[in-house]
């Protein structure tokens, strides 16, 4: 997840060592699953889907999803990246970010129906930002979200398609998701947000 606002950013931090996991690997691979079949029945075969993760879980989930999307379509489903670092919305009250990769599949996504996905949906800033971007690169015949967490207190207009977990949170908690390509595990850890030193 790509954070937006402080609380976002707090949201990124690890948590604290009373963090219980609330899906293990095994979890995971079972809603990429129900995802990939639910994404297959609404786009009515998947032929003109293309998935873009945001950099950095995100990608690896949009990854996992279009090898689920093979085995069940029997078809190769373009993936890519969507940085979104230059789009958000609290650029000035942050150190400036690293660049993360926009890679757009070579047939583009002019008229495909385009499927964001991300690790865990909160404010729905991430993904304002990811609509702007996307704006900039073509015009979808039309755009949906994956996440595999959607914990709730959304400040904009913002619902995901296809949800893995949703996940009741207060502000004062964190929820983090460790993905093997990156942490070398898969978990999702719900835990008490650290507070200023």
């Amino acid at each position: 997840m790509d954070t937006q606002d402080t609380q976002d950013t707090q949201d990124k931090q690890e948590p604290q060592s009373d963090a219980r996991p609330v899906l293990e690997g095994p979890d995971i691979a079972r809603v990429l699953t129900r995802i990939a079949h639910e994404i297959v029945e609404r786009a009515k075969g998947a032929d003109d889907v293309v998935l873009l993760g945001i950099p950095t879980r995100g990608v690896f989930l949009a990854q996992r999803l279009s090898a689920k999307l093979e085995q069940i379509t029997e078809r190769k489903i373009p993936v890519g990246s969507l940085d979104i670092t230059m789009y958000r919305d609290d650029l000035r009250m942050h150190p400036p970010r690293a660049l993360a990769r926009t890679e757009i599949p070579g047939d583009g996504i002019d008229g495909r129906l385009v499927v964001l996905v991300d690790d865990v949906l909160f404010s729905g800033r991430t993904i304002r930002a990811a609509l702007d971007a996307l704006n900039d690169i073509g015009r979808p015949r039309a755009v949906q979200l994956a996440v595999l967490v959607d914990r709730g207190h959304r400040e904009l207009p913002i619902r995901a398609d296809y949800v893995g977990k949703n996940l009741p949170t207060s502000l004062r908690e964190t929820v983090k998701v460790l993905l093997a390509e990156e942490d070398g595990r898969d978990t999702v850890l719900l835990g008490a947000k650290r507070t200023a030193q």
